[in-house]
């Protein structure tokens, strides 16, 4: 999986820190407050948007919702931000993981669709913003995910050809983003997005349970169909 890899790109949510499950509960909140209505296909329809971009799908799609994009996302911000500094972790073998790229010389960065605020918090409340030499969010790019804008930005950051880049990540929609970044994407398993497995493996090149998994070299090599 790593031969060859000058560079090593992380997803945040899900990918390197298991923090999915807090936006359901923002999501419920969020629309109980404003008496808003899920469309049956509200998560398919925001996932690997950037921060910004679901705010917008929020004012676009939601008529009766007479907030500004901006009012919308620091109203999440203030909702979610200690819940990031206080109960997100990295996911199973993270950290040991990072600390092995680092000693082999491999350059890190991270490629989230989430909001720079949050994503910061999360990063410095767990250690591990010392680890990253490029963290970009894709409110900082013209299209957040499945475009490829954002991983695209992190490798011109570390000065490394796409190629050369592995990607984690832990829905299609990022897959993809890595993918057509013309990146090899290792799909991590996540909770929440456990039902979409077969098609995480149809598009992604390696697939692991955590990392754990790489330092045991028990990962699995999937077949590319696309």
């Amino acid at each position: 999986m790593l031969t060859g890899k000058k560079a090593v790109i992380f997803d945040m949510d899900g990918s390197l820190v298991d923090s999915m499950w807090i936006w359901p509960e923002v999501d419920r909140i969020y629309m109980e407050k404003y008496h808003l209505t899920e469309p049956a296909t509200f998560h398919r329809d925001i996932e690997g948007k950037s921060y910004t971009e679901t705010a917008r799908y929020f004012v676009d799609t939601f008529q009766t919702l007479d907030r500004t994009v901006e009012q919308v996302m620091q109203e999440w911000r203030d909702m979610t931000i200690r819940l990031y500094a206080t109960e997100v972790f990295p996911k199973p073998g993270a950290v040991e993981f990072l600390k092995a790229m680092k000693k082999q010389g491999v350059l890190l960065g991270i490629a989230t669709s989430n909001d720079r605020t949050i994503a910061d918090a999360a990063l410095q409340a767990r250690h591990l913003a010392p680890y990253f030499d490029s963290i970009r969010t894709s409110c900082e790019v013209s299209a957040g995910k499945p475009a490829p804008d954002v991983y695209l930005k992190v490798a011109e950051d570390l000065r490394i050809e796409p190629s050369s880049c592995l990607v984690f990540e832990d829905v299609p929609n990022g897959i993809l983003a890595g993918k057509n970044a013309g990146m090899e994407v290792c799909a991590v398993d996540d909770e929440f997005s456990r039902g979409l497995e077969a098609e995480k493996k149809r598009l992604a090149d390696y697939f692991i349970r955590d990392f754990n998994d790489i330092l045991r070299h028990t990962y699995e090599r999937c077949d590319e169909q696309t």
